[in-house]
């Protein structure tokens, strides 16, 4: 198909080339990053593995929740259960977290992930190649500070991530469970646990769940205090 060019038209030629290059760089994901927003990596861009709904948290989700754990980040101990593109694991990781475990089932996704820790000699960044939810099981009680759950979009994952890590008991009192979900998901705070912040951009749902530090505790106070 010639799309009615006529000879020497090459003002028309050029938009047609620029078109089937971005279209090729959009198949081939080459043109897929991400960008760390905050900390010691702020500015620095990683490759996006090209994964059929792989999706990064986007920039101002991200500013939004570090905001919100901005006193606990540092330090912590993290696990970033569906870690797709890692934005939120080397997020954390950026921005002083002791530890960062990242879960991974996609080897395309694997892959990337392995590439960008070595890019960034992320030595606090390691990688658990398999499931999120079956490991959850494995976790021993009070192992992590932050839990990061977005799990593919519309896959209803991120309600029982959220009951299996309230039952492992992995999540230390007064720590906190990220979940993303569709902004139609509401999902209730687990016994035991408080909704800290939930908010709607766009078509996402950010919702932060913290566990009570005592059992009596009904709502903490917005400041980052527990007093």
């Amino acid at each position: 198909m010639r799309l009615g060019l006529t000879p020497g038209s090459k003002s028309d030629m050029l938009s047609v080339w620029l078109l089937r290059s971005s279209v090729n760089m959009s198949k081939s994901g080459k043109n897929n990053r991400v960008r760390i927003i905050g900390g010691d990596w702020r500015g620095r861009r990683l490759d996006v593995a090209d994964v059929p709904g792989l999706r990064p948290t986007g920039d101002r989700a991200r500013e939004t929740l570090f905001n919100w754990l901005q006193p606990w980040v540092a330090a912590a101990e993290c696990a970033d259960l569906f870690a797709g593109t890692g934005a939120l694991g080397f997020e954390a990781a950026s921005r002083g977290a002791m530890s960062v475990l990242m879960i991974e089932k996609n080897p395309k996704a694997q892959e990337v992930l392995r590439q960008s820790i070595e890019q960034l000699q992320a030595e606090q960044v390691k990688l658990h190649a398999g499931g999120a939810m079956s490991l959850i099981e494995e976790f021993k009680p009070d192992s992590f500070d932050l839990v990061f759950v977005d799990p593919p979009f519309d896959s209803n994952l991120g309600g029982l991530a959220l009951e299996r890590l309230d039952k492992s008991g992995c999540v230390r009192r007064g720590g906190f469970v990220y979940v993303e979900s569709p902004a139609s998901t509401i999902l209730p705070a687990p016994e035991g646990w408080s909704v800290w912040r939930d908010q709607q951009l766009g078509e996402v749902r950010m919702q932060l769940f913290r566990r009570q530090i005592q059992t009596d505790e009904r709502n903490l106070p917005d400041d980052g205090s527990d007093e």
